[in-house]
């Protein structure tokens, strides 16, 4: 070539970029999933509605507002508990696969409707005689418990995906911590949906359906565990 200077083939001329270019430096980063995201987004929301029916039905007297209040307080911990467990899982889950991807959009319905169940067994119209309201507490209750029961079988199923050991999500040592999971969640699960028959509505205590009450032990579960042994529901061994 004219001057001494050596012209370069397209391949030298490919292996003359630097190696750590801008794009190569990002190319590593993982985003977080959308469905996360969206997850965040609809428990969020679920808490806000909570609030915001008890703001559109102004209290009667102060019974009512003591009422209110511990109604919202129980909506607030079934959808706070359920979103721990579920970030603890998510952390661990691998999201693009079908099955997981189907679970949760499942899992975000049932969600999204427990602020309208709830208010429906909370709160009853004036225009409704007594054996109206009763008629629809008692199958807004029934709608619930099979909706908490649903909410409970997902994530347990979640929990049965990472404790495969073939699949090796986890640790060996936190497979029997996802395994002990997802048998007690199964077991809450159903004594949940075995609140729907209907005696447990016409059975009461103090005045109270047997019903409600079934629904309590999931949070107890999960608090007094947590709080007796942390590894066993933050699945982390200290």
């Amino acid at each position: 070539m004219k001057g001494g200077l050596t012209r370069l083939t397209p391949k030298d001329q490919i292996h003359t970029i630097p190696k750590d270019t801008p794009m190569q430096q990002t190319g590593g980063a993982h985003p977080r999933p959308r469905i996360e995201t969206l997850a965040d987004l609809i428990f969020g929301l679920s808490l806000s509605i909570g609030s915001i029916a008890l703001i559109a039905n102004p209290p009667k007297s102060t019974g009512e507002i003591t009422t209110h209040i511990l109604a919202f307080a129980y909506t607030f911990f079934v959808l706070i508990t359920a979103w721990l467990i579920y970030t603890t899982y998510m952390s661990v889950l691998p999201i693009e696969t079908r099955t997981v991807t189907f679970l949760n959009v499942g899992l975000l319905l049932l969600v999204a409707i427990v602020p309208y169940l709830l208010n429906g067994v909370e709160v009853a119209s004036p225009a409704l005689n007594p054996a109206e309201v009763s008629m629809i507490q008692n199958y807004s209750s029934q709608l619930f418990a099979l909706d908490l029961g649903g909410i409970l079988i997902i994530l347990a199923t979640f929990a049965h995906v990472i404790s495969l050991e073939e699949k090796r999500l986890v640790a060996p040592e936190l497979v029997t911590l996802f395994r002990n999971g997802r048998n007690r969640m199964a077991i809450l699960a159903v004594l949940t949906l075995l609140s729907v028959a209907p005696q447990f509505w016409e059975w009461t205590l103090l005045g109270v359906p047997i019903r409600l009450y079934l629904w309590y032990p999931p949070l107890i579960s999960y608090w007094v565990g947590r709080a007796v042994r942390p590894d066993s529901r933050t699945y982390k061994l200290a």
